[in-house]
């Protein structure tokens, strides 16, 4: 025969060992739930991840590895729809693109464009090689050099300028250089820079 006092102490053990009962059963149960989430929502976005597809590009300026960026734009209306260093992986959904690649640091901005194809899960590889020379114009006056600007032209147009002795990048082509010098102003005509050459022109004021 069980006591009355070994009665009560089983009671007190049962209802102890119930709250115990209870957090297991709902742990139990969120890891269920978690599971049936996980299993709802992770397929979508891996579908989501899959139908994009991977750009990359290879700058180079006179063959040589060079810093640049592509953009990728929509052929309906050019609109930019995404951009990325060169040298950086760029993620694209799949379809049909013009990618417009650029060479950092020339003073005309030059851009080759090319029709690109995005298929999903795989990797565009563009290229693009840029020829460029560079151009110093040195500015004096009274056999001394001076302060002044040269102002580049190209098909009429200015693309920018160059201060006195400061030379820069310019895709190979034919420009126009106009000199200034305080009230004064010198043409110095049409040049033509080809692939790689580094070209001084000197302006002399009185």
């Amino acid at each position: 025969m069980i006591s009355q006092r070994q009665a009560t102490i089983a009671r007190m053990s049962y209802t102890h060992r119930q709250p115990h009962a209870v957090v297991a059963r709902a742990s139990a149960a969120l890891v269920a739930l978690c599971g049936l989430v996980y299993c709802v929502h992770s397929p979508s976005g891996t579908a989501h991840a899959d139908a994009n597809g991977r750009v990359t590009c290879e700058i180079l300026e006179n063959g040589h590895s060079a810093s640049g960026v592509v953009a990728i734009l929509s052929l309906k209306d050019e609109k930019e729809v995404a951009t990325s260093s060169c040298g950086r992986e760029l993620s694209v959904a799949a379809g049909d693109y013009v990618a417009a690649l650029r060479l950092d640091g020339a003073l005309d901005g030059p851009e080759q464009r090319q029709p690109i194809s995005v298929k999903a899960g795989s990797t565009q590889k563009l290229h693009a090689d840029f020829p460029t020379a560079t151009l110093e114009v040195r500015i004096a006056s009274s056999g001394r050099r001076a302060a002044g600007i040269a102002i580049i032209k190209r098909n009429g147009q200015q693309l920018g300028t160059l201060g006195s002795g400061v030379a820069a990048h310019l895709s190979t082509g034919t420009y126009h250089i106009f000199v200034r010098y305080r009230a004064q102003e010198k043409d110095l005509g049409e040049i033509v820079l080809p692939p790689g050459q580094q070209r001084a022109l000197d302006a002399v004021f009185e």
